[in-house]
């Protein structure tokens, strides 16, 4: 039982102390970045997506 409020004890110091968090500009900054991010990750796997459906269906065609 000690242990553990011991390791709640120096989470909560190290989280209130120690850790750096990010003002709201900086926070809003990286959303941004994560989001365009997203979009073009997706569209390329879009694009990707697409263009093996067309080959797929191709092959069959030959078939």
């Amino acid at each position: 039982m000690k242990r553990i409020f011991n390791y709640l004890k120096e989470s909560y110091n190290e989280l209130v102390h120690k850790v750096t968090w990010p003002t709201w500009k900086e926070l809003q900054s990286s959303a941004l970045v994560v989001m365009v991010a997203s979009m073009i990750f997706s569209m390329i796997v879009f694009a990707m997506d697409i263009s093996f459906q067309k080959i797929l269906e191709g092959i069959y065609k030959l078939i």
